[in-house]
This record gives structure tokens, C-alpha cells and sequence, in this order.
């Protein structure tokens, strides 16, 4: 009989992790555990880890403190660590920090509810093997309810040799979803009351090569555009190498289909790309830009660029903001470069010192805050779909949402005024304003 029955699961990191967190969820409640969502009030609690870059590693381990302290104070309640982290660092994990109970790693999932019980059998246990799982629409997952827009892997792992990462590693060799279950875990969020899909992987564009030999993500889009039901789908992590014609057909034809392309550069010049072993070079870059905006009305283009990259220059960096304005991207997301031991660019000469990293990122940053501003005027005057998000606890008739140009909780938003709308429903709003990041408007 368990001597637990409450479960809290913190997440931290990226929409895998969470995606991951959703499906550990699934599994503990099939179990017969209470999902909390208050870590004080669980008998168990599991801190899902990012261990991309030097900063996600921090949070995760000042997570794990944040809830050993609980610990401290109730000597019952366990303490799981899952995830990268856990995947990465699980011997460092349990010999540095003896309140950890047990270690649950990216490819041993399927198996949280063995080391919950495992654990209340006074073991410490660690789950760590070959991340070769891959989960699919059989498995149970447990989505906050009210869920609107919901996440998609579509695969996991990745191929790609990127000098400064360590994805292969922490989550094993690239696996895609064959695409009729992608297509029944749709209808089944659709059932459930879901109007957005975000499909996510290491890399979108690869998938399905290593299962049909062919790259597929184009017929994937088609097939989830006919789901009853969902009324947009996003995707996210699509690299410029593979982003093909079909692909750019299949964003402007499939009505369902959000004009927001995700293309994750990381830089823009050629001899930095070539260290990163990034695909494309500028030139090609430029040319993949164009034919997006000629092709697909009115899109909206995201990108992510890392700053300090070793070996890039001064002149490098103002060729980089170049780059940004004049490319006009709708939304950027800026790093800077966090050299990582196990990956290859840890060893490159010219390493660029934190302070400066720093400074760049945040010049970069304000760059394409200006551009982002100019981009957003675009749509004033116009009526665009949101997707009501947030009904205002304070102001009657204020409400926050989203339309198709932005991501959830990575871009802007929408604010709305409007009478008796529904959290969940896409509705049409006027955009009366815009500001640095957001729209302003009125529910027609």
C-alpha cells in the first residue's frame, strides 16, 4: 500500500521538459497519487531539470534547494530529481546533495511511478539510461485543465553536431512519431477542448527522416489541418537547412496553419556559423527570409541568436544587429554563448569574457525591441483572431490573449476589451494601439 498518495511536479526549462512533466503527470495519476501543485502540501516532489546552459543549470539546483528545505522541515516528504540534470549530473546529484531521494533521467520516464514507490521502500534510487523513449498517443497525459493550446512533440533527441551543444547527449539520437500517432494525440486534445497545437522537437524540419526516409513535416501540417476542432497550428524549432518550398506551400496554404515561422539562426556570420557547425550560411539565410515573406502574406518571423560566441569580434557583433534590422524580425530571443564542458566549442580559442557577453546581449536586445515595435504597427487598424488567455480578476471587460503572430509565453500579447468573452475562444479583435512587444485592441 503507498504511503504517499500527493504529488507535485515543478518544471523547469523548455516546452519538452514541460511536455515530459505533462506525461509524468499522466502516469502518477493513472497510478492512483493526488496531483498538487503546492510542493508544501505533496508527500513527494519532482523538480523536472534543464541543464542546457550554465543558467538553466543554476535555477535547477537552486529549485532543488528551494524544496530540500521543505524536506528539512518534514522528513517525510521526498525529494526526485528528473530531467537533463538529472540525465547529466545524476552521480554528482546524489553524492552533493544526500536530500535528493532519487534521480529519474530523460529516457526512463515511463518508470516515475517505479521510483516513487521504490523510494518509499527506503531506497535511493537512479534511473539513468540510453534516452531512447519516445512517448505517444497511448500514453497517459495530464494537461492543466482549461487547457487551450497545448504542446506536441513530434520527436525527440536530435542529430545535429552543434559545437556548442549538448541536446544529443542529454536526450539521445533524433526519433520521430509516426504520424498517424501524432495525428490521434490531436483529435484527442481537440476532444478535450485544445484550439492550439504547438508542435516542438529539437528540429521540426527533420521529421520524419529517420522513419520514412524522408523529411515530412509538410504532410504532418496537412493531416493536422483537417483535425476537427483545432483552429491553429504553430510551429516551433524549424531550421533554415530544411526549410523547403513544400514547406513554405504548406505554411501559406493549410489555412490552419499560423503564419509564424520559428527559425532558430543563432548567428549571422559565416565564420561563426561554420565554428557552430551551423546549417546555411548568410547569403542563404537572406534568400530563405525572402521567399518566406514573398511567399507566405503577412508572417511573422521569429529567430535565436546567441552573443559571444568564441572568436566573434566587435565588428562581428555590429554586423550581427545589422543583420536584425535588416531582416526586420517580428520577435528575437538573445543568449549569451555559456560554454558547456562536454561540447566542443568549451575548447576554442578566443573565448569572450562574461561582461562583455553580457553587454552585447543587451545591445542586441534593444535592437530588436526597436524593430519588434515597428513591426507590431503593422497590424493597428487591422481585425486579427485572438485567443483569450486571461480573463482580468480586477477589471471587468480586461482580458489578455494572444493572436497567431505570438507564442505562448515567449512573445507578446494581446490586450483585449470586451464583454462576456471566453477564456479559451478565439475571437476577432480591432487592434486599436500597439507597444514595444504588445497590441492593444477590442473584441468586434
Amino acid at each position: 500500500m503507498m504511503s504517499a498518495r500527493r504529488v507535485a511536479i515543478v518544471t523547469l526549462g523548455c516546452e519538452k521538459n514541460l511536455v515530459d512533466s505533462e506525461v509524468m503527470s499522466g502516469l502518477v495519476e493513472q497510478k492512483g497519487y493526488v496531483l498538487t501543485k503546492d510542493p508544501e502540501l505533496a508527500d513527494v516532489v519532482i523538480v523536472n531539470t534543464c541543464a542546457f546552459i550554465d543558467a538553466a543549470k543554476q535555477e535547477s539546483v537552486d529549485t532543488v534547494l528551494q524544496i530540500a528545505d521543505l524536506k528539512a522541515r518534514d522528513a517525510s516528504k521526498k525529494l526526485l530529481v528528473a530531467g537533463c540534470m538529472a540525465q547529466r549530473y545524476a552521480d554528482q546529484l546524489l553524492e552533493e546533495l544526500p536530500e535528493i531521494d532519487g534521480v529519474v533521467g530523460t529516457g526512463e520516464f515511463p518508470r516515475i511511478t517505479e521510483l516513487i514507490e521504490r523510494v518509499q521502500s527506503g531506497e535511493r534510487p537512479k534511473l539513468i539510461g540510453n534516452p531512447v523513449y519516445l512517448y505517444d498517443d497511448r500514453t497517459p497525459r495530464k494537461l492543466p485543465d482549461g487547457s487551450a493550446s497545448a504542446y506536441v512533440k513530434i520527436a525527440e533527441g536530435c542529430d545535429h553536431q552543434c559545437t556548442f551543444c549538448v541536446i544529443p547527449a542529454i536526450r539521445g539520437r533524433y526519433r520521430s512519431r509516426s504520424l498517424e500517432s501524432i495525428v490521434r494525440e490531436v483529435e484527442e486534445l481537440a476532444h478535450k477542448g485544445v484550439r492550439e497545437v504547438n508542435l516542438i522537437a529539437q528540429d521540426t524540419t527533420q521529421y520524419g527522416y529517420d522513419l520514412y526516409g524522408k523529411r515530412r513535416l509538410a504532410d504532418l501540417l496537412r493531416a493536422l489541418n483537417a483535425v476537427a476542432g483545432i483552429e491553429w497550428i504553430r510551429v516551433h524549432y524549424a531550421y533554415p537547412g530544411a526549410f523547403t518550398d513544400e514547406l513554405i506551400a504548406a505554411f501559406r496554404d493549410m489555412p490552419k496553419v499560423v503564419k509564424y515561422v520559428d527559425l532558430p539562426l543563432q548567428h549571422s556570420q559565416d565564420h561563426i556559423l561554420r565554428a557552430m557547425l551551423r546549417p546555411g550560411r548568410q547569403a542563404q539565410i537572406r534568400e530563405l527570409v525572402a521567399q518566406i515573406r514573398e511567399n507566405i502574406p503577412d508572417v511573422a518571423i521569429r529567430t535565436s541568436l546567441i552573443v559571444g560566441f568564441p572568436g566573434e569580434t566587435a565588428e562581428d557583433f555590429e554586423q550581427l544587429k545589422r543583420f536584425v534590422e535588416e531582416l526586420a524580425f517580428d520577435h528575437v530571443g538573445v543568449f549569451t554563448y555559456s560554454p558547456e564542458e562536454e561540447a566542443p566549442s568549451f575548447h576554442f580559442a578566443l573565448q569572450v569574457n562574461e561582461a562583455e557577453k553580457e553587454r552585447r546581449a543587451n545591445e542586441l536586445m534593444e535592437t530588436a525591441r526597436v524593430v519588434a515595435a515597428q513591426r507590431l504597427e503593422r497590424h493597428v487598424g487591422k481585425v486579427v483572431p485572438v485567443l483569450i488567455e486571461e480573463a482580468s480578476e480586477d477589471a471587468p471587460g480586461e482580458y489578455t490573449g494572444r493572436s497567431p503572430y505570438d507564442a505562448h509565453e515567449i512573445d507578446g500579447v494581446v490586450h483585449v476589451l470586451g464583454v462576456g468573452l471566453e477564456v479559451g475562444a478565439i475571437v476577432p479583435v480591432r487592434i486599436t494601439h500597439s507597444l514595444d512587444f504588445d497590441l492593444v485592441g477590442e473584441a468586434v
